[in-house]
């Protein structure tokens, strides 16, 4: 069951989105020193991703790949990540928000994780006064992690819940990774040996960030890590079933069949007059 389906320009969209995102993840690792100085790139990032976010959106609605029924669930659990992050707010790295993400995309498919990603982190920025530079850089991380709980292989229903809590706990140290890029460059002293240093060699730059993550995030995302595995093992079975209820019932996809028109003295052959019999409900 998907609940937001990708057309092909929506994906070319998100496509551009997802690289546009890495690359402002790991632009201390692509930008070339004197080419495009590191004290500009990160605001034109910033607004660049804002818009990017907003462009996803705006083009899953004109494709048609987001009605009623999906921005309604949209709209609810984006609400509840908005209301459930502030009971953890990232105490000892306690993060009560990814489990949400990690089974929603499993459920409605990767453009629905994608972009619930986006509005949940939006929507508890204004609700907690979290709004600043690194709000984009929140958004486009839980944005992957939905994205990619919808991208996940298909698993028998004995082995599903092991393997979404596995990856949730990956998901929160891939999470903490990806964020400590967005200020790495900006809050170590030049003269440290985890510092960023612009004009090093690749290897030797990403030595020293594996060192300052390592130094400064790994006990943070091991606690958010440990709380989004805990919460799928213990309440994923009963939300997954709760999902799946739901986009039954919304029916996202309605299949919809024909049979033939029941019109007296109509002709058979080829050329029967059809009647659609409406959606099926799986």
């Amino acid at each position: 069951m998907t609940a937001v389906r990708i057309p092909g320009r929506a994906r070319i969209v998100v496509a551009l989105a997802g690289f546009i995102g890495l690359t402002a993840f790991t632009w201390p690792f692509v930008v070339a020193p004197g080419k495009f100085g590191s004290s500009y790139a990160p605001p034109l990032i910033f607004g660049a991703l804002l818009v990017l976010v907003l462009a996803v959106v705006i083009a899953e609605i004109a494709a048609g790949g987001i009605d009623a029924k999906t921005l309604a669930m949209l709209g609810v659990l984006s609400a509840v990540n908005a209301g459930l992050r502030p009971l953890g707010a990232g105490t000892a790295g306690v993060e009560t928000v990814f489990f949400v993400l990690v089974l929603a995309g499993r459920v409605f498919g990767p453009g629905f994780g994608f972009t619930l990603g986006c509005t949940s982190l939006f929507a508890s920025a204004l609700l907690t006064g979290g709004v600043g530079p690194w709000m984009p850089y929140q958004m486009f991380g839980c944005a992957f992690v939905g994205m990619l709980a919808g991208l996940l292989p298909r698993a028998r229903r004995r082995w599903e819940v092991p393997m979404l809590a596995t990856y949730g706990a990956f998901s929160g140290y891939l999470f903490g990774f990806l964020l400590n890029l967005s200020f790495w460059p900006f809050s170590t002293d030049p003269n440290s040996s985890i510092a960023y240093l612009p004009g090093l060699p690749f290897t030797e730059q990403w030595h020293r960030y594996l060192l300052f993550d390592l130094a400064t995030s790994l006990g943070w995302d091991t606690g958010r890590a440990v709380t989004t595995f805990t919460a799928v093992l213990v309440v994923g079975p009963a939300v997954l079933a709760v999902f799946r209820r739901a986009a039954r019932r919304a029916n996202f996809e309605p299949v919809v069949r024909f049979e033939a028109a029941d019109v007296p003295g109509a002709p058979t052959g080829p050329d029967t007059l059809l009647r659609a019999a409406g959606p099926v409900r799986s």
